[in-house]
């Protein structure tokens, strides 16, 4: 989860990526940190694009709470926390936020949550389809994700 700025507050962005292809599987805007959000999305995400084998998450409350932790045990997905302070363990989401806010959010500050929204879907759709990644060797999230699967 990520703090995005609009010109009058701020909203919350969840998402799930896939590691190998840096697809992104699933997202969530909202005003608040409930962990509702993280457990609604990742349910959303097993729904659509199956179960995957691990998931990895930072130590926030929304991932150490029993909801979250009994709804992965009940689908027999292990859980990776990552290490306090070690960055590299979330590496992968962490660039995303980095990439998503300085090509995108920074660029087009949202006057509101549904400009806010609107904006970000078609950026998600732009991040997943078209734009090629350096450590993809120049290829893009959809195409490595459909390869994999």
């Amino acid at each position: 989860m990520s703090y995005i700025p609009m010109q009058h507050g701020f909203m919350y962005l969840y998402a799930v990526i896939d590691v190998y292809s840096r697809y992104v599987i699933g997202w969530r805007l909202s005003n608040t940190l409930e962990a509702s959000n993280c457990l609604e999305l990742i349910q959303e995400c097993i729904k659509y694009h199956g179960k995957p084998e691990i998931i990895n998450t930072d130590q926030g409350s929304q991932y150490t709470g029993g909801s979250w932790a009994a709804y992965l045990e009940s689908q027999g997905i292990k859980v990776s926390l990552g290490s306090k302070g070690r960055y590299k363990d979330n590496i992968w989401i962490e660039r995303f936020w980095r990439t998503i806010k300085q090509e995108y959010v920074y660029l087009n500050p949202a006057d509101n949550g549904k400009q806010l929204y609107d904006g970000i879907k078609q950026y998600m759709r732009y991040y997943n389809q078209k734009r090629p990644h350096q450590e993809l060797d120049r290829l893009i999230p959809a195409l490595q994700y459909q390869n994999a699967a």
